[in-house]
């Protein structure tokens, strides 16, 4: 079953950017676009989750989350997707592992922010997450130090492909990733919750 996902030729090379979107915002849609340019992909997809394991409370409803994210998005190749919620995963590894079962022919390529990076090591069974798929990294305000020096990058050092061969992370073979500076936006969900616009 296919649930919420757009379709996926063989060899397809698509982008994961996870994450709870509370709400979304312009920052997460420069970082899908500057990761299909950077990164040699076909698409990115947007995986809404129902909800953060790592975070006591929870978020905005998944309907109004993922509507939001859909009105903001105006480019062909970045899709949204509530796929969590019908594979019923909790954690990431999972849902990447269900993933490649259901589309084996297509070339994922995990997306996060330096900020992620930096603490990923915290993440249940977070090295599967680095042999199973290419994982590629876009840097964020004052994260980039410490996601290159975190146990994730440390363990990993020897995968690690050069920011000038950003554009071969998507048909790589894992583990392989990759860590690439962008044009820096400060806007996040927690800020934009804080404000008061987004309840």
């Amino acid at each position: 079953m296919r649930f919420n996902l757009p379709n996926s030729n063989a060899g397809l090379r698509v982008g994961l950017l996870g994450g709870s979107f509370d709400p979304a915002h312009e920052g997460h849609v420069r970082i899908s676009l500057h990761a299909l340019k950077r990164f040699g992909l076909d698409q990115v997809w947007w995986l809404v989750s129902p909800g953060n394991p790592t975070k006591s409370k929870g978020p905005t409803s998944l309907n109004r989350r993922i509507k939001y994210a859909k009105s903001l998005i105006q480019h062909p190749r970045i899709k949204v997707t509530d796929i969590e919620s019908h594979l019923q995963t909790r954690f990431t590894c999972d849902t990447l592992s269900e993933l490649i079962l259901l589309y084996p022919s297509t070339n994922f390529t995990w997306l996060m922010g330096a900020d992620n990076l930096a603490q990923v090591h915290h993440w249940q069974d977070w090295k599967t997450i680095f042999e199973i798929m290419p994982v590629g990294v876009l840097a964020r305000p004052g994260q980039g130090l410490a996601a290159q020096c975190s146990p994730a990058a440390r363990r990993f050092a020897g995968s690690r492909i050069p920011n000038h061969a950003a554009q071969t992370l998507s048909n790589a073979f894992a583990p392989a990733w990759c860590f690439v500076n962008l044009p820096l936006c400060q806007s996040s969900s927690s800020d934009i919750r804080d404000r008061g616009v987004w309840r």
